[in-house]
């Protein structure tokens, strides 16, 4: 490894839909549930959806050219881009091709990637390999999710989680910037079941209604299970990416975590020690995004001001599959 590159996020940038679901909305099909249950329950309040002329590339490439300007750089100086995302606008080619062509640098390198709701990390990981390889000099880590399209309206599990949006960040070998340290990334794929989509793959690649499998088209998951896993999986990355950086819990400014559910995070605060109100949350409007969240929450911090120089900064995820990562950015 050349212990002289520095990897940098130069810029951050986000991008939600203008349309606004709220839980009175989704309530209409659970007339037994209440508004309040569903904020004690989940923290969320509302949650953006795409329109129906609307996708993922086209929020990806807002995110994108947010955090171009906020870095102060061109798209021209970009040669990789790594999309993370588990529902792409289509399965052939990558949607980071797509996005490429629409920002006009056609010919840089561009690949997909899928860790579910630890995407993000995982692709910024890659591309700060790639950066410190001499593989790219300057990597989009973007991701955009359009959950709203795979959400079952009628399932009492998922239809309040769920929401779209995207979020991106430059990364760079330059010394300026937001200094990014290595992503600790991990999984349990005993959990493989806990959250999944089962259709849309080579398995079972279009619903067969007449079969009973049109649900299997939609995000399934197993409430009980995945609060549990999450809690400790969440709480496990900080404290590991603690111990990797010999930090204590009273060393760090923000965690800026995937936004789940807010009792799961609640719970992680108390069990790693450190105040939930240091945990950035934007999951009471913007609901759970997948991939998008960390950096739709990084991005709306970084707009609204709330880091200063030197913060030491927590990321951590857990995800489908299930992947977990976790590590710390120095703003």
């Amino acid at each position: 490894m050349n212990s002289q590159v520095t990897v940098c996020i130069a810029g951050v940038g986000h991008a939600a839909p203008a349309k606004i679901r709220a839980n009175s909305e989704i309530l209409k099909a659970f007339p037994d549930r209440t508004e309040e249950e569903i904020v004690r329950l989940t923290g969320i309040r509302e949650r953006r959806y795409a329109a129906d002329d609307e996708s993922a590339t086209d929020l990806g490439v807002i995110a994108v050219q947010n955090a171009l300007t906020q870095a102060g750089m061109k798209a021209e100086q970009i040669d990789g881009i790594i999309m993370a995302t588990l529902i792409p606008d289509q399965p052939v080619p990558a949607m980071a091709s797509d996005l490429a062509r629409r920002l006009g640098i056609p010919r840089v390198l561009a690949f997909d990637l899928n860790a579910a709701c630890s995407g993000w990390l995982y692709a910024l990981e890659v591309g700060r390999s790639f950066i410190i390889s001499g593989t790219a000099k300057n990597v989009i880590v973007v991701t955009a999710e359009l959950l709203s399209r795979i959400t079952n309206p009628q399932d009492h599990e998922t239809a309040f989680l769920f929401g779209d949006g995207a979020g991106a960040a430059i990364l760079t070998a330059g010394a300026g910037g937001h200094r990014l340290h290595r992503m600790g990334l991990g999984g349990d794929a005993e959990q493989f079941d806990a959250i999944q989509r089962k259709g849309g793959g080579a398995r079972m690649p279009w619903p067969l209604a007449a079969d009973g499998h049109a649900e299997h088209f939609y995000l399934q998951m197993n409430g009980t299970s995945v609060f549990k896993h999450a809690v400790v999986g969440f709480a496990e990355q900080i404290e590991q990416t603690l111990a990797r950086e010999n930090l204590k819990p009273e060393d760090i400014a923000w965690v800026v975590p995937h936004q789940a559910n807010e009792r799961i995070l609640k719970a992680v605060s108390k069990r790693v020690g450190i105040p939930y109100d240091k945990f950035v949350m934007t999951i009471s409007k913007y609901g759970n995004t997948s991939a998008a969240s960390v950096s739709m929450a990084l991005g709306w911090a970084a707009e609204e001001g709330i880091f200063t120089e030197g913060d030491r900064i927590i990321f951590c995820s857990v995800g489908a599959g299930l992947t977990f990562a976790g590590g710390l950015l120095e703003w």
